[in-house]
């Protein structure tokens, strides 16, 4: 039996009930959040019945320029079904989020990577550290304005 997405309009209303003031819209079938409120969302699409988000597949991040979009792939193994949820953060320097590291283990290293490349720190995560390059490396190379 395949997967099914549930759009952002199924997910927005779940959401907006569950994790009030959380919702920024939907963009491309995505679940868009305010930043602040990803953690919150993230235990709530995990820990509601009919939601039942168990599986972190990946966190991606990107590089508008403007701004920075954070992803988010979520499966319930359960349920049978996918998600996407995004934030937005504007601006390029002091970027964070609250981590996701506390539902799900798999986001130790897929948020250290980002911090690592992208700059993008993920608060209450217990080992914010370089990854892949050295400590002491300056800047952050998948950055659209690294040189």
């Amino acid at each position: 039996m395949a997967l099914q997405q549930l759009t952002g309009e199924d997910l927005a209303e779940k959401v907006a009930a569950g994790v009030p003031e959380s919702v920024d819209g939907m963009v491309d079938g995505a679940l868009r959040v305010k930043s602040q409120k990803i953690a919150d969302v993230a235990n709530f699409m995990k820990s509601d019945s009919g939601l039942d988000f168990n599986f972190l597949n990946s966190i991606s991040a990107v590089d508008y320029i403007d701004h920075f979009e954070v992803v988010y792939h979520l499966t319930s193994l359960n349920k049978r079904h996918t998600a996407i949820v995004k934030t937005r953060l504007v601006g390029r320097d002091d970027l964070t989020l609250p981590s996701v590291y506390h539902l799900w283990r798999g986001a130790d290293f897929q948020e250290r990577e980002i911090w690592d490349l992208m700059g993008i720190s993920f608060s209450g995560h217990p080992n914010m550290k370089r990854i892949m390059l050295w400590e002491g490396f300056e800047g952050h190379p998948l950055r659209k304005d690294y040189l």
